[in-house]
């Protein structure tokens, strides 16, 4: 890929305790990421759900290529939050049909699976079009898994709190216990089990 590409890449649900990490990769060109810019893509925790919603098909529509990827339960558990969260985004980059050269990486923490050439980027997703462009694939992809797995594990409001350690959900697993969907190494540490 040559140096006209933006390539970024994030994650979404890391701090959750019921469902999968999901990352997302976008490659851009300078043109589609201004325009994307102009549509109104930025970090995706800044945007109602009808414009992530609206700008998911845009970003499919003008991205040169994206991959989405994720790392299940059982994975987070055994290996832990951020090597599951590496292996999302080692997925996610893996559906992409050239290897890109370089990363723009949101966060500090170093991609360790990755053997090209990475930028960390702090606040990255308000900073690359890319970045955020990234963040609202994953965003989007993993509320839907959200919303569906709530007609099977009804009663912890997963389609409200898409996992996370909302006080609803944390009363929820008091009175009925968890599924196996629930992060059992984030719950321990939360004495929640």
């Amino acid at each position: 890929m040559t140096k006209a590409y933006e390539i970024g890449i994030d994650e979404v649900g890391r701090g959750a305790i019921f469902g999968p990490v999901f990352s997302a990769v976008v490659v851009l060109i300078k043109n589609n990421s201004l325009i994307l810019k102009d549509l109104g893509v930025k970090d995706s925790k800044k945007l109602t759900p009808k414009k992530r919603e609206f700008l998911f098909q845009k970003i499919i529509s003008l991205s040169s290529d994206y991959g989405i990827g994720q790392s299940s339960v059982r994975e987070i558990d055994k290996f832990g939050i951020r090597l599951a969260t590496e292996l999302s985004m080692l997925r996610a980059v893996k559906k992409l049909r050239i290897k890109p050269k370089k990363l723009l990486i949101d966060g500090p923490l170093l991609f360790r699976q990755w053997e090209g050439i990475q930028s960390n980027i702090i606040s990255g997703d308000s900073k690359f079009t890319s970045i955020a462009a990234a963040s609202i694939l994953a965003k989007v992809s993993r509320d839907k898994l959200m919303e569906r797995l709530e007609r099977q594990y009804s009663g912890y409001f997963i389609f409200k709190n898409k996992g996370y350690g909302t006080k609803d959900h944390c009363s929820s697993i008091k009175k009925i216990g968890i599924t196996n969907l629930h992060r059992t190494s984030f719950l321990a540490k939360s004495k929640l089990i």
